[in-house]
């Protein structure tokens, strides 16, 4: 009897062991990895003007990782994205990264939104030696010097304006105003206007700004108005953009406006009307979201037709997928023991062919993409290549 009593103590102790291990830890491994899940880390902005934003990335993600669990996890573990509100706010983006590193244990961080508030952010995480896998900005701050914790899935800002300059000039529109928002996104954009305009030996005929989270446009149209430019790029977000557009309109300026991808094509049509943002251009830089002959744009529908009941797809939700599937295909390659020093040298071993989608990375060079496709709205407010 004591000896059956003693079998049936050990394997009690055997299996709340076994149950014990579902949420600890393991010994070789960095924090946010257990036997059963991987935490990742995300801070976007879920409220305020810019709300949509990070609402539609975190759906993406969250579709993918949906799609991914359902199929067994990454080797068995699950993936939990733990995902904090920071209104693009920059102080709160800090705030928000460290609370992911300390307080959840994020085994590494994704999804970040916002140049001012990721290169803020960067310091801390790059202190931390915690990996960032994408973010929704281009800005060459982030990009130059390369930084080791960072790899960036989107094309530049200096890519996108390239583009859209060329495709100006090509059509013979040489008469160019900038338009940008006063922090690192705009500014960013600025320079790769004004550097791409000056490959062409031209400069902008005017430039106005307005400050990030306001719509005080007055005194941007009042410069740009005044030469009456053929073209605007715009290098700002949804709520600005249509604020400008519908006063230069008013001031009877009737220019080809044009922005960067950052604008959410679905946002600026809500905000300013399909009519009124019919003919507007926009650099993408991820795949055409409503055509389903690119396999990874037709997961994307299929998972968030599964996850979020609805077929409202956009460039963000694909982006949020396409992020979520690229930290998922480096954590396959990284094995059983994943360590954050791992992970950075399976990003780095690239390439990462994604479903029609290539992002490649190097010791040297962190810029994941540079493809770039150009759009314009239609009168019902469709994306037409």
């Amino acid at each position: 009897m004591k000896l059956i009593h003693a079998i049936k103590s050990a394997a009690a102790s055997l299996g709340a062991l076994a149950v014990l291990s579902l949420s600890t830890p393991l010994c070789n491994a960095d924090p946010g990895v257990t036997d059963s899940t991987i935490t990742l880390g995300m801070s976007a902005p879920f409220s305020g003007p810019n709300g949509a934003y990070g609402a539609e990335m975190k759906e993406g993600a969250l579709a993918y990782f949906s799609q991914l669990n359902a199929a067994g996890g990454i080797g068995g573990r699950k993936v939990d994205l733990v995902a904090l509100d920071d209104g693009y706010d920059t102080e709160r983006a800090v705030s928000n990264t460290r609370k992911l590193i300390n307080e959840s244990n994020a085994f590494a961080l994704m999804a970040f939104y916002g140049s001012s508030p990721t290169t803020e952010s960067m310091k801390v995480f790059a202190e931390a030696k915690v990996p960032l896998i994408g973010t929704i900005s281009g800005a060459s701050t982030l990009r130059t010097p390369v930084n080791r914790y960072m790899f960036h899935l989107r094309a530049s800002y200096a890519d996108e304006t390239e583009t859209l300059v060329n495709h100006l000039v090509g059509l013979g529109i040489t008469h160019i105003a900038v338009f940008y928002q006063n922090d690192g996104f705009g500014k960013s954009g600025l320079e790769g206007v004004t550097a791409a305009l000056g490959r062409h030996k031209l400069k902008p005929v005017a430039i106005g700004s307005v400050e990030r989270n306001s719509i005080q446009v007055e005194n941007a149209v009042k410069d740009i108005a005044k030469v009456s430019p053929q073209a605007v790029i715009m290098v700002t977000l949804y709520k600005p953009t249509a604020e400008f557009i519908r006063q230069m309109r008013k001031a009877g300026q009737m220019p080809q406006f044009s922005t960067l991808s950052p604008i959410g094509a679905d946002l600026i049509v809500n905000e300013l009307g399909a009519q009124q943002a019919h003919g507007l251009g926009i650099s993408q830089v991820m795949p055409y979201p409503w055509n389903d002959t690119v396999p990874v744009v037709r997961d994307y529908q299929r998972a968030l037709q599964a996850f979020a009941k609805h077929k409202n797809y956009s460039y963000y939700g694909l982006e949020g997928y396409l992020n979520a599937k690229l930290v998922a295909e480096a954590l396959r390659r990284v094995g059983k023991e994943p360590t954050r020093e791992k992970l950075i040298a399976a990003l780095e071993g690239g390439p990462f062919e994604l479903g029609g989608y290539k992002v490649a990375y190097s010791s040297s060079n962190h810029n994941g993409s540079r493809f770039v496709d150009l759009t314009v709205l239609s009168r019902d407010g469709r994306v037409l290549r």
